[in-house]
């Protein structure tokens, strides 16, 4: 009798990364019917509790997909170690998690004989978990988040650190990194703030040195929005196989324990009233937090401009304080008929709202996809993670974004003026240099890539293939 097959998927528990990888899960599970079961083993970060409110909803319209909970780990690392270097302390976590994976994975291989697991997907800060998938004799796959520069970042600096085996020095800016998969150079001042923190760059080239281990990389991008870099690792043979399975978006049955659903049809409302392409939308993600003195400015930039708007404001988890207190005096009454500040909006929905004609944004790999989905441009504040690595890819390899900054670092204590930001507004509402053009023919390119043929569809049959075969 011919076996049941079964993936097991094991990620990081925050919503940039989760929610996609369930998103992918589906795909896969929906895309190749020789696929049977995907059980994702699901764990939490103190960080991130509510990882569960997020997976639930999510697989529940597919009973393929089943959540297996991972008992709490003992002695998790310092706290401490979070706030000085996030990388160090999530691999610490992993490493710590291991026992309990493998446990996990037993019990599945073990468990029917008319089972057969046929590998492990890995979200890419669980790479170091390839070594338990080859204790059990399980091909490991790992799944990228991020674009194909973060992959190319991610190739460079195992090659670098055995030349200088150091973090990167913040003096040295503007220094031009020959990384393959670019066009062009890369300045180290765009690298992730990690890059920078000796414990953290000591964590990414862990992770790189482990990406050889695996039996191939899935990246959420496609073809046709970074080519060469795709063109790169198509062309390498001692690099596992790359798949640009892209985009991989989480557009429905989006929960967040922060929706108001009484806001949410506020938001929704008020951008039905609005003209086609009107209005700009401004969100920095759910960690993109500006202080007082700088929320100040991004309002005294959308007056200069004048143009219709839309910001979602997050509050500081560590501040009772109201942050629409920062504002200018007087701010919300000679607004009142320009725009709108919230506090969470549905950021899926808003994108896909006729009346939004730009978006100023933190440029987070899945806000970027999100915008081009929906054939929005983009203005690139980036603030943390590999963000200014997209902000770079978006404006200087593709063309595809106004650059408002492309190094600005959350948490350094920069302020970007006024006439700085109101500048980058006009310029993204203005849609000059065909920017908005270009914006919706990519629109198009990524909505043929994961249909019948298309180039991430082709490359899902090709990993599947490979995943299936004995």
């Amino acid at each position: 009798m011919k076996k049941q097959t079964e993936l097991v998927v094991v990620s990081v528990p925050v919503t940039g990364h989760l929610l996609v990888m369930i998103e992918l899960a589906k795909r896969l599970i929906n895309h190749d019917r020789r696929i049977d079961t995907i059980t994702i083993l699901q764990w939490k970060l103190p960080s991130a509790p509510h990882a569960d409110i997020f997976a639930q909803p999510l697989t529940a319209s597919e009973p393929r997909i089943k959540l297996i909970s991972l008992p709490e780990i003992h002695e998790p690392p310092p706290l401490e170690l979070k706030h000085k270097a996030s990388e160090a302390y999530v691999l610490e976590f992993i490493k710590k998690l291991a026992p309990l994976v493998r446990d996990a994975l037993s019990a599945i291989v073990s468990s029917s004989e008319s089972v057969r697991v046929v590998g492990l997907l890995l979200d890419f800060f669980c790479v170091p978990l390839v070594d338990v998938g080859n204790e059990l004799d399980l091909p490991s796959y790992v799944f990228l988040t991020c674009s194909s520069g973060f992959l190319s970042m991610m190739k460079y600096l195992p090659e670098r650190h055995r030349n200088i085996p150091s973090e990167f020095d913040r003096s040295s800016g503007d220094e031009e990194l020959p990384i393959q998969g670019y066009v062009s150079s890369v300045p180290t001042k765009v690298l992730p703030s990690g890059l920078f923190v000796r414990e953290s760059y000591e964590a990414f080239v862990e992770l790189a040195e482990k990406f050889h281990r695996a039996k191939g990389i899935l990246v959420n991008s496609f073809t046709e929005l970074q080519p060469h870099g795709f063109d790169y690792f198509g062309r390498l043979e001692s690099y596992p196989k790359v798949y640009s399975v892209g985009p991989i978006l989480s557009l429905k049955d989006r929960p967040n324990p922060n929706q108001d659903a009484a806001e949410r049809d506020l938001i929704m409302r008020w951008l039905d009233k609005q003209p086609e392409s009107s209005v700009v939308f401004l969100c920095f993600g759910s960690a993109g937090i500006h202080g007082g003195p700088q929320l100040k400015e991004i309002a005294q930039a959308l007056e200069l401009v004048g143009c219709k708007f839309l910001w979602s404001i997050r509050k500081n988890p560590t501040e009772e304080t109201n942050p629409c207190d920062h504002l200018p005096d007087g701010f919300a009454d000679r607004t009142a008929a320009q725009g709108m500040v919230c506090g969470w909006a549905p950021q899926v929905e808003v994108l896909a709202h006729d009346a939004i004609g730009g978006f100023l944004s933190h440029c987070g790999w899945n806000s970027i996809l999100e915008s081009l989905w929906f054939g929005v441009p983009v203005a690139t504040w980036p603030m943390y993670a590999e963000q200014q690595l997209n902000a770079l890819t978006m404006v200087k390899e593709l063309g595809l974004a106004v650059e408002l900054r492309l190094d600005y670092v959350s948490g350094q204590g920069e302020i970007v003026a006024a006439d700085e930001i109101a500048r980058a507004v006009r310029s993204l509402m203005d849609g000059g240099d065909g920017r908005r053009e270009k914006v919706k023919e990519m629109a198009e390119a990524a909505r043929k890539a994961v249909t019948i043929d298309g180039s991430s569809f082709v490359a899902i049959d090709r990993f599947v293939d490979k995943l299936i075969s004995p």
